[in-house]
């Protein structure tokens, strides 16, 4: 049997409810982890919830706008709370937002909710890691922010 990369641990993925968070959610599953899959879409994330279990996989989601202050401090503490620590997050939620032919036609909102989600969101992360988090993780988090 092949050793799991991360089994005992526990990984956080935001934007879990489909594409590259959703497959990343199941890869570090299927590598020993218990996954926090975070989301706004409710029905993606518990949809892949759902298939990390069906695979023999431990999950669990909690649905959060990363943009919120508020709203990525209570996901940090309910991580650490389900499961007692949280060693890894892989910050992947973000949008396209409205295509514009021209950015000067880009309308200020669209482009304030990118960076709110896109560069915010991360930031936001950063700076709201959970003390109860594996002291010696925080680095090897901040190398899965590729």
């Amino acid at each position: 049997m092949t050793e799991q990369r991360f089994s005992g641990k526990v990984a956080l993925v935001t934007g879990g409810a489909s594409g590259i968070g959703r497959a990343s959610a199941q890869l570090f599953a299927k590598e020993g982890a218990s996954v926090v899959v975070s989301d706004v879409a409710v029905e993606g994330g518990e949809e892949t919830v759902r298939l990390i279990e069906e695979d023999g996989g431990e999950a669990s989601f909690v649905e959060a706008d990363v943009s919120k202050a508020a709203q990525v401090e209570a996901l940090v503490g309910r991580a650490v709370e389900a499961y007692g620590r949280l060693d890894y997050a892989f910050n992947n939620a973000g949008i396209e937002g409205r295509m514009a032919t021209n950015t000067a036609d880009y309308p200020d909102e669209d482009w304030d909710r990118v960076i709110a989600i896109n560069l915010k969101g991360v930031a936001v992360y950063e700076t709201r890691d959970s003390p109860d988090a594996q002291p010696r993780s925080r680095l090897d988090r901040q190398q899965l922010l590729c």
